[in-house]
């Protein structure tokens, strides 16, 4: 078990890596601008379960084997980077009848339409688990925050990853209603309601072409 002043000091540092919009936070904003607060805090809580797999990765070695291996970090990097852009180019294809007054309505009358909630989740899973940078990040950040005269490294690992998951949770689920909102708001402008699947398209291709784009671990 961490030190409290260890936790303390992990806690600010996550604070501070959390505020800051990394593609997770694109990737939640653009769902919640698109489809609402609801389908923005399902995404949120697809990509923290995901989260929980890089821990798991990061406790165990198995981020070391990824990290050592470029073959490994590529086909992962690469299959991330396609699903992102399938995602961006069947948002950007998905056609719907706009119906300015259904804006009007209150939030948990309006229907997702272009993804179910559990469908939105399994996609926010899969974008978090499928980003190889992730699990680099958790393999070179919480080793940080270990102290082997306090047990365990593997013990100590978890517990540091749900403090950070608890904390990015939070964070991102702030993004979430903040877009949501906004989307919201905006849905009585018709002309938004026409270019909402742009903006969250070229969101999804932005993301996958940096991801595909980006160096290797040996970069």
């Amino acid at each position: 078990m961490p030190e409290l002043s260890t936790l303390l000091i992990f806690a600010a540092a996550s604070f501070a890596i959390a505020i800051l919009p990394g593609p997770a936070v694109l990737y939640i904003v653009a769902r919640s601008v698109n489809q609402g607060r609801l389908a923005g805090i399902v995404s949120m809580l697809g990509i923290e379960f995901g989260n929980f797999f890089h821990i798991a990765a990061a406790a165990f070695g198995l981020s070391a084997l990824l990290m050592s291996s470029a073959i490994a970090f590529s086909i992962i990097k690469y299959l991330g980077a396609a699903y992102l852009i399938y995602l961006g180019i069947r948002t950007l294809l998905t056609r719907e009848e706009i119906q300015p007054d259904r804006a009007a309505l209150p939030e948990r009358y309006r229907a997702v339409k272009s993804a179910s909630l559990k469908r939105i989740f399994f996609q926010g899973v899969v974008v978090n688990i499928l980003n190889p940078k992730v699990a680099l990040f958790y393999f070179a950040f919480l080793p940080q925050f270990v102290d082997r005269s306090q047990g365990s490294a593997v013990s100590q690992i978890l517990i540091l990853g749900c403090l950070f998951v608890t904390i990015t949770t939070f964070s991102d689920g702030l993004y979430a209603l903040i877009a949501g909102s906004i989307g919201q708001w905006l849905r009585g402008n018709l002309r938004f309601l026409r270019a909402q699947r742009y903006f969250s398209g070229s969101v999804y291709l932005g993301l996958g072409l940096t991801t595909a784009l980006a160096g290797s671990s040996k970069d």
